[in-house]
């Protein structure tokens, strides 16, 4: 009996430690990893897949649910500038988007022959390079969950990084970073591959919010630029009053104005351009979800926006035209879906700070669109007309049918090894060690709205400077200086000046930046250097062997 309780009791000791053992191993797979990516977006795909190519282990962790950042989120209708420039996985994404819309299974809604083939600046539609550059969300977060299935890539969603204790840093090198939920993860080279560049920030590395004055980078297009109308939304000539009683400065403003000094032409700011969601719209009778009126609707809240109408103004409605008969709907006009200094706080705000912001942002969109129904100030025949679109059911299914992701359109920028400036967008300073290429004008959205010294309102901030040619970017900005990180490259919160962001941080762009960053990490990895020790000689070669375009040949 003795000796029958013996080997049970040694079987169960046995059978504990070799559970202990699988289980210690499994999580040490689950949670530590060559490279180490924060963040789900766009960016952090592309990065992710390009590790897994050259045969490193890779580890997404992120906040988001469902990844793909704003190309999965509503920005259907690409911001795109010279297509040519556009190489490697992110060329590859907008193929994908290609071979998904010749299947005829793929319309739904409308055939294809009704569809049309307009793109931004180029066909929706390009058989010559089998890519598409109009897509629907859905298909755009199937694609990137294609990717991440087809590289057998881990991601762990719902994670939040403790931005005050979890990033742990010795001798210059991220050693683990920790979420919320207190799990950590261990790389040797780590990725931030946020729109707000969270990680980057808790890092210790260093970074700018807002606008640099001119003459920080001896910049022409940077810091306010009172006067400079490039785009419709603005106010211009209209002369509307900004008071509470048209012309009675003692009545107080109007919603959504500041009392604030614009400040001195050139001069730098904290403020950073205007947030908004880029809805997914349709009018398919079937498929329609109608503009609902939020709980907290107050018409009062548009009292400007009326003004603007009866000035005669109505852009209201526009957007791009992508499959299926819906639109991607983005800001058009002097008062619209941009809601212009609401977001000052957000790139370094608390989750709970960004949270009531979102929350703010979602509300004032929402009786936007309410209101463009609704309201007796807006002509009738728009009203019938905005009256038969709404939020496409068939999107963003288990969030109301509202993008997951707001349009943060800047947030931190890093300080790195080399700070692209509009010099470099406008081919006036040379680049030397080009990773990939932008093309896309300098797109600053508006940054401010105020009232003039002749007693009116106006925005600032709205910019459009278009680029003669496409550009080189650096190697540097992705690189934070080495004195502050040895083993961090940042993604999407660059380092860049304002004005340069607003060309750079378009989405085919940011996968660009993903895949050269992942490359740089592997190379330095089989190198056993530091990154910032790779030759360029080499990383340049890798680059354009797996199809990067680092140069402008406009013959390819």
């Amino acid at each position: 009996m003795m000796k029958t309780m013996s080997i049970r009791f040694i079987l169960c000791l046995c059978v504990c430690i070799l559970q202990i053992g699988c289980t210690s191993r499994e999580k040490s797979e689950n949670l530590d990893a060559d490279v180490i990516i924060y963040g789900g977006t766009s960016a952090a795909i592309a990065s992710a897949v390009q590790l897994a190519r050259m045969d490193k282990s890779v580890l997404i962790v992120c906040p988001e649910k469902h990844i793909g950042g704003l190309s999965a989120s509503g920005l259907g209708f690409t911001d795109l500038g010279n297509k040519r420039v556009i190489g490697g996985i992110s060329k590859e994404f907008y193929q994908e988007v290609y071979k998904h819309y010749q299947n005829e299974e793929a319309w739904n809604w409308q055939p294809r022959s009704e569809y049309g083939n307009e793109g931004q600046g180029t066909t929706a539609i390009d058989d010559e390079f089998k890519t598409m550059w109009t897509f629907e969300p859905h298909v755009a977060e199937q694609i990137f969950e294609k990717f991440v299935k087809d590289h057998n890539i881990t991601i762990l969603r719902d994670k939040w990084l403790d931005r005050e204790n979890g990033v742990e840093v010795k001798e210059g090198e991220i050693v683990s970073i920790t979420m919320l939920d207190g799990e950590s993860y261990k790389g040797k080279i780590f990725v931030d591959a946020t729109y707000e560049g969270d990680l980057m920030a808790a890092a210790g590395v260093n970074y700018h919010v807002g606008r640099e004055a001119n003459s920080v980078y001896n910049e022409e297009w940077n810091g306010v630029q009172k006067g400079v109308y490039h785009h419709s939304h603005n106010f211009q000539q209209l002369n509307i009053s900004p008071y509470i009683i048209p012309g009675d400065s003692t009545s107080g403003l109007l919603p959504r104005i500041s009392a604030e000094d614009p400040g001195e032409q050139g001069s730098g700011d904290k403020r950073v351009q205007a947030y908004n969601y880029r809805l997914c719209t349709t009018n398919a009778e079937g498929n329609v979800v109608p503009f609902e009126k939020p709980e907290n609707y107050d018409p009062k809240e548009y009292e400007l926006l009326r003004r603007v109408f009866k000035a005669g103004r109505y852009s209201m409605f526009g957007g791009g035209k992508i499959p299926n008969m819906k639109r991607d709907v983005n800001n058009v006009g002097p008062f619209s879906s941009d809601n212009i200094g609401m977001n000052y706080e957000y790139p370094e705000a608390s989750y709970e700070k960004r949270k009531e912001i979102l929350e703010e942002h979602i509300n004032y969109h929402k009786g936007l669109l309410y209101f463009w129904g609704h309201d007796e100030s807006v002509p009738e025949r728009f009203r019938t007309s905005i009256g038969k679109w709404g939020l496409a059911k068939d999107e963003f299914v288990d969030n109301g049918h509202w993008p997951y992701q707001i349009y943060v359109r800047e947030a931190r920028r890093m300080i790195g090894e080399f700070v692209m400036t509009d010099n470099e967008i406008l081919g006036k300073s040379e680049v030397r060690k080009p990773i990939g290429m932008g093309s896309y004008a300098m797109d600053s959205h508006n940054v401010q709205r105020y009232v003039t010294k002749e007693g009116y309102v106006q925005n600032e901030g709205d910019l459009g400077v278009e680029p003669e040619k496409p550009y080189q970017i650096h190697l540097g900005t992705i690189l934070p200086k080495r004195k502050e990180c040895k083993n961090l490259l940042v993604t999407a919160a660059i380092s860049s000046s304002h004005i340069a962001f607003g060309s750079i941080r378009m989405e085919p762009v940011f996968m660009i930046l993903g895949q050269s960053a992942a490359t740089l990490a592997s190379m330095a990895l089989d190198k056993d250097r530091a990154i910032h020790d790779v030759p360029y000689g080499e990383l340049r070669k890798k680059l354009l062997a797996d199809g990067q375009v680092l140069e402008y040949n406009p013959e390819n």
